[in-house]
């Protein structure tokens, strides 16, 4: 169990107790550990980006479009298997969000929609691999709008338990020098690219497809690619004084 599990079955205990101790039950809440019930994110490793393309070229033919997809739009393991030909708008540059794919402890595989409205979204892909995707759209996957984007090496539904095996994913990410590398840890790549490119606030929990602030905070909160990206700015403007003639005196809102 992580961290984050810990301290979410703490606050439950807590709540729990805290109840039974109103209704007079115990006489005190024994749960008093402070800071027990605060997340602290576990440390996982964050590729640079030319380890995500040296690690798309370690893959097999079908795998190496959704090590890029997965990175740089930060998409769960779920969403990026549950993705079909129409979800992927490559003129306009975007990917959307529409389902995900859920393995049940029965082995059984369902489709629905994504566990929050949040997670309903469309994000930007950068134009870097836009190529490999149009490559991978137009040799690997059935020409049907509601074609599987990423299926097995047999045209099959694509389970974590095959990839892994397909993709000999502990040896791989070992040779690529990242042992302990997981999945989830390429969506943890590109939401810190995100972070590190000045996103805002707002722009991170959307790409994300998160609807609360906490998991966004914590990318900001790792990066100074925030205030980089504003100083970067600030150099510009003063690098290039011809912009500024028109704008003295105009009024602005006040956020």
């Amino acid at each position: 169990m992580g961290a984050s599990e810990v301290a979410k079955a703490y606050r439950l205990l807590r709540a729990v107790l805290m109840t039974a101790t109103d209704d007079m039950i115990i006489a005190r809440n024994p749960c008093r550990i402070k800071g027990a019930g605060e997340e602290k994110p576990d440390e996982r490793p964050v590729l640079t980006v030319a380890q995500v393309f040296k690690l798309a070229e370690m893959m097999p033919d079908h795998l190496r479009a959704l090590v890029l997809l997965a990175t740089f739009a930060s998409l769960r393991w779920g969403e990026v298997v549950a993705l079909r030909r129409i979800d992927l708008d490559l003129n306009a540059g975007t990917v959307t969000v529409r389902q995900a794919q859920v393995e049940l402890d029965t082995g059984e595989l369902v489709i629905g929609p994504p566990k929050s409205r949040a997670g309903l979204r469309t994000v930007a892909l950068p134009q870097a691999i836009i190529p490999d995707l149009r490559r991978h759209l137009g040799n690997l996957t059935g020409p049907e709008p509601e074609a599987m984007i990423f299926t097995g090496k047999r045209g099959g539904v694509l389970r974590r338990a095959n990839f892994r095996r397909a993709s000999k994913w502990g040896e791989t990410v070992a040779k690529l020098g990242v042992p302990h590398l997981h999945f989830h840890d390429l969506r943890h790549t590109g939401n810190t690219f995100a972070a590190e490119s000045g996103a805002t606030l707002r722009d991170l929990m959307e790409r994300m497809g998160h609807d609360s602030v906490r998991a966004a905070l914590i990318y900001q909160h790792r990066t100074a690619g925030g205030n980089r990206a504003i100083a970067r700015a600030m150099d510009d403007k003063i690098n290039n004084p011809d912009d500024d003639d028109g704008a003295a005196g105009a009024l602005a809102i006040v956020g």
